[in-house]
């Protein structure tokens, strides 16, 4: 049934398939095989579309990367000022994982990072979502190199506290920790507006 999908709509579903079989045991635990079951294919069909399952999870945690940040874009665009930026964006990061647990999984596995070529494209992701924070962080006096750190500081902030709440040992919701992180991320942006 999958075999009359447009090339674009089947490599979505390829690569749908991909992070939800590698959002359960890792990179290493998957296999080629098991993502085209998992989408209803045949394994040559995953390599039309992809030329190893490296390539394949390259894209996987590209796309991560990408559902990510215009989620975070589509919440702060909305917000009715600057400390409702910080809210909503933390809001959309905590929901969105909430949601997506095999995104963050697959995103933020410890094991990418001993990969070099997965931990560079991890880091592209982080910078990404760094920038368009630092983007918003609207505080005089501060040069871009500060509000990159700031912004670097916060990505630090929200994964950490969303690996703890997704190990189920924080016992707050998604939502009351992303209230926290605000607090905690606005009254440090606060006290550097009435810095001297």
């Amino acid at each position: 049934m999958n075999q009359r999908l447009p090339a674009p709509e089947r490599r979505q579903l390829l690569l749908d398939a991909a992070l939800a079989t590698f959002g359960v045991g890792g990179y290493a635990a998957a296999s080629m095989t098991e993502i085209a079951r998992a989408a209803g294919v045949t394994k040559p069909v995953v390599y039309q579309h992809f030329a190893s399952k490296r390539a394949l999870f390259l894209e996987v945690l590209h796309e991560c990367g990408r559902r990510i940040t215009d989620q975070i874009d589509k919440a702060t665009t909305n917000a009715a000022g600057p400390r409702d930026q910080v809210a909503q964006g933390f809001a959309a990061f905590m929901r969105f994982f909430d949601e997506n647990p095999a995104m963050f999984r697959t995103l933020f596995s410890d094991a990418n990072r001993s990969d070099p070529e997965f931990a560079a494209e991890v880091h592209r992701v982080e910078l990404d979502v760094a920038e368009r924070i630092a983007a918003l962080i609207d505080i005089e006096d501060l040069s871009g190199d500060e509000r990159r750190m700031m912004a670097h500081g916060i990505v630090g902030l929200a994964e950490a506290a969303c690996r703890h709440q997704m190990s189920g040992t924080s016992g707050l919701s998604s939502e009351r920790t992303a209230e926290v992180l605000t607090e905690l991320t606005w009254a440090g942006l606060r006290g550097n507006r009435r810095r001297d």
